[in-house]
């Protein structure tokens, strides 16, 4: 007996439905709540009694509609004990097992990705989330990620499930449905083969931008996708960030460098400032410069000099890439670090051109051209 898969294009994301064919009652695991008719569709569809809505962990790519089917399909919602999902009726321990009909589905506590993942083992299939992908794993630089603590839920948790385990991630961007343990064990390319201290090098070099929509998504999924916080103005929020202390809204970046509380480093090459345009009260500071975008050697020399102890610091590159660095070098130079979201151009639209989705430039804020 096998799920059914479901995926939401936007975000790669694989939504699973379980299913007891005598009593009819079934369980969701991540799902999306752009998705929501598409998943109810389905389970008039099946005749399906929705018993339980799953979540891995708290998703930072897509918003769940976990709280909506809870009250549209009576479902009860279960999320990590150590995802902070309060609004979840149960929060899961490793080990915990929910039945639904006469089928059950066990949790297994897989921290890495973040600190509460999860993945949920039913029958000979598991549910792996963002811990374990087809020839991959999800990543562990942000939101209390870690990269040991993932190696050793993968080679010491889900590696130890027999080999014929059915394997469906929690996402694919190559078009990939499932897998099995057997086959991540010896060939996936991040773990398989791999020594503790080579995988953690490998997981701090993947240098990946932030998810898109992490600042929206985060907090909506830590109340079960309800959107009780739409009335809060994201332009003053601080999210919190793994390593450094957060990341924050180009406009709220501003009114600290206003109000003296934070200087402003602008981190991108000479290059990109002359051509592209420049923050007037910005300090330059490059992270990597041209030709060849060489490491900066004097950086962190620069940066000391520029930032006295006592005040913050925010920082500003291109889209949000070396201004996560930057700010997580600046941490453990002892500096109140943060990042600066959609940085200076904002991320390209379809057609690859910056600028009209977010930024520094984009949301009216000062700066200059030559």
């Amino acid at each position: 007996m096998k799920p059914i898969q479901l995926f939401d294009t936007a975000s790669s994301t694989y939504t699973y439905v379980l299913t007891d064919p005598q009593s009819h009652q079934a369980v969701i695991i991540d799902p999306v709540d752009t998705q929501l008719s598409r998943d109810l569709q389905v389970l008039r569809e099946q005749g399906l009694s929705l018993v339980w809505c799953l979540e891995t962990h708290a998703h930072a790519d897509h918003i769940t509609s976990a709280g909506k089917l809870a009250e549209l399909a009576g479902a009860q919602t279960a999320a990590p004990a150590g995802c902070g999902i309060a609004t979840a009726s149960h929060q899961l321990e490793h080990g915990a097992i929910l039945k639904f009909g006469s089928e059950q589905i066990q949790a297994l506590h897989t921290p890495g990705h973040t600190a509460g993942s999860m993945c949920f083992v039913w029958r000979d299939h598991v549910f792996t989330g963002d811990t374990l992908l087809i020839n991959g794993c999800g990543r562990t630089d942000f939101q209390s990620g870690s990269a040991p603590a993932m190696f050793h839920s993968l080679t010491e948790v889900l590696f130890k499930l027999p080999e014929n385990t059915t394997v469906w991630p929690g996402h694919d961007y190559q078009g990939k449905t499932s897998s099995t343990i057997g086959i991540e064990k010896a060939t996936n390319a991040r773990v398989a083969g791999k020594t503790e201290a080579e995988f953690v090098a490998i997981m701090a070099a993947l240098n990946l931008p932030p998810p898109k929509r992490m600042s929206e998504a985060v907090p909506a999924n830590l109340r079960s996708g309800l959107r009780h916080d739409a009335h809060v103005d994201v332009t003053k929020q601080v999210n919190p960030a793994a390593g450094y202390a957060g990341d924050v809204h180009p406009k709220l970046a501003w009114d600290w460098v206003q109000q003296g509380e934070a200087v402003l480093v602008d981190v991108r090459t000479d290059a990109e400032r002359a051509w592209v345009g420049f923050v007037p009260d910005a300090v330059a500071i490059a992270w990597k410069q041209w030709p060849g975008m060489v490491s900066n050697a004097n950086f962190d020399a620069e940066l000391l000099a520029a930032v006295p102890p006592e005040c913050k610091v925010v920082f500003l590159c291109r889209s949000g890439v070396r201004s996560v660095a930057a700010a997580l070098r600046a941490t453990e130079l002892g500096l109140q670090a943060y990042n600066i979201l959609e940085g200076f151009e904002g991320d390209p639209d379809n057609l690859a051109h910056r600028g009209q989705l977010g930024g520094w430039r984009f949301h009216g804020l000062p700066w200059r051209q030559g």
